[in-house]
């Protein structure tokens, strides 16, 4: 996998390119940006690029919004979290409100702490800041994340099994159930859309009712 640095360096040369923030083209931009920073990372346990996540959350947004800064975020929500871009660099090139969205939707790894032991905090102040937000733009981007994830695990849970679990940094089941139930919950102004419906399907097929 190439290193975090030079993905994100790539991504950060882009800040000389294109309108540094007109929104006809801020999302073009994003996926250009999201595509270098997650260049050679691939999703948990396959052989997956990466891309394909935030991709595919930036295409559930859409069935929810036409705002673009929304779905930069969405394409842009695990830079943060996951390379080495940083927060100034998403604010310089798209600007506050797109950055705040991304920063808003990562969460504090806490990474002189093994992942394992800091799995089920970083989870809970997920749902904390969830069921306090006001802000629908927000939950739109939790959402879209969350339901691709669902859908990705609905997918391997079918031919893996138990299996599964071992492939995250917390192999207990029940507590990826808590924690995309809580998320369902706290999301359940969103409940008349389409995918909030398909997101508590799935959460039902793999966890059960």
């Amino acid at each position: 996998m190439e290193p975090r640095g030079k993905r994100a360096a790539a991504a950060r040369e882009q800040k000389d390119e294109g309108s540094g923030g007109d929104t006809d083209e801020i999302f073009d931009s994003a996926i250009k940006f999201a595509v270098d920073a997650h260049s050679g990372a691939f999703r948990k346990g396959t052989k997956t690029p990466y891309i394909v996540h935030p991709m595919e959350a930036a295409a559930i947004a859409a069935t929810m919004t036409d705002d673009p800064e929304v779905l930069a975020a969405a394409v842009l929500h695990d830079t943060l979290e996951d390379t080495d871009a940083e927060y100034s660099d998403l604010v310089e090139r798209f600007g506050i409100r797109v950055a705040r969205l991304v920063l808003d939707e990562s969460e504090n790894k806490r990474d002189d702490l093994p992942a394992a032991e800091t799995w089920k905090i970083r989870k809970q102040e997920t749902i904390d800041a969830l069921n306090a937000c006001t802000q629908t733009d927000k939950k739109i981007l939790v959402l879209s994340d969350k339901l691709s994830n669902m859908r990705a695990i609905s997918r391997d849970y079918e031919s893996l099994g138990e299996k599964l679990w071992e492939r995250f940094n917390q192999h207990d089941s029940s507590l990826h159930g808590w924690y995309y139930r809580a998320i369902a919950d706290a999301l359940s102004e969103l409940s008349d859309r389409p995918a909030y419906k398909e997101y508590a399907r799935l959460v039902d097929k793999v966890f059960g009712r």
